[in-house]
């Protein structure tokens, strides 16, 4: 689980554990990210950079990794990236000659990525409903977007199957499942076991009045493979990059002493039939 912490407010956000539907999370999710995409951008726009494809705090990059395909095989291709935030994976694919579109929930994080600049379409919509007709894309991507963040995954998934054409590739990436069980720290200390891992109850931070102001949601790895294929995808790989020696990096419970351990990142790659 990430320890978000919110950058404009008066008051602490209660930490807890308790149910949070559809709507909630959504509208949760949407204001923590509009009210934190500037201190986000600044802390870790350095790492991810203004045109990098990068797969997750280890570092994997795409150009190393082709989860995709091959970079010379993306050009011409139309490539939806779900929860872009800065749009720095859009802008790389776009280099490479593919023609992307870039969708997040944030208005504040589209903000940002004009701010970077680019020429392919920014969209401001929830993932759960994708406003595109039937087989609008080849390729779709999603680097830490969305699904750590919605309540209903397979109806992400489904609607990413939707907007794909046959034989189209979806790769998303998330917080590897075995983390929940662990505290959220980079230190010693998030290297010991403190919850159940099968305890599915989301995490959720509230205000005073007990309005959910931001929310993450957790799937055993064995659910992640279930929603894949409830969805109507073919699973076709998983990964779980190893950390690599050059990176020094922390980045909230993520770091080299607990990375070099336990997985912090599994990587969906899904093919529509």
């Amino acid at each position: 689980m990430q320890e978000p912490v919110s950058s404009d407010s008066a008051f602490e956000p209660e930490a807890t554990r308790r149910a949070s539907d559809v709507a909630e999370s959504a509208r949760a999710n949407r204001g923590w990210w509009d009210r934190n995409a500037d201190e986000y951008q600044v802390e870790h726009g350095t790492f991810l950079g203004d045109d990098r494809f990068v797969w997750g705090p280890e570092g994997l990059d795409e150009v190393e990794a082709e989860l995709l395909g091959p970079p010379e095989d993306l050009k011409g291709r139309d490539v939806l990236e779900i929860g872009a935030g800065a749009a720095q994976c859009a802008r790389w694919l776009a280099a490479q000659g593919a023609r992307p579109v870039a969708l997040d929930i944030s208005h504040r994080q589209l903000q940002h990525a004009l701010r970077i600049g680019g020429t392919f379409p920014l969209v401001c919509a929830d993932a759960g409903a994708l406003p595109f007709a039937d087989g609008s894309f080849d390729l779709a991507c999603s680097a830490y977007g969305a699904l750590p963040f919605v309540a209903d995954p397979v109806r992400v998934l489904t609607e990413v199957r939707r907007v794909l054409r046959p034989g189209g590739r979806f790769v998303f990436s998330v917080t590897h499942p075995i983390r929940w069980a662990f505290p959220d720290e980079p230190g010693p200390e998030g290297l010991s076991v403190s919850a159940s891992y099968f305890d599915r109850t989301p995490y959720v931070e509230q205000d005073e009045e007990g309005r959910a102001v931001y929310v993450e949601h957790h799937r055993t790895l064995g659910d992640r493979v279930r929603d894949v294929v409830a969805s109507g995808f073919r699973l076709v790989d998983l990964v779980e990059p190893e950390w690599p020696a050059w990176n020094t990096s922390e980045w909230g419970g993520w770091s080299p002493l607990r990375g070099n351990l336990i997985p912090g990142t599994a990587i969906f790659v899904c093919v529509r039939d």
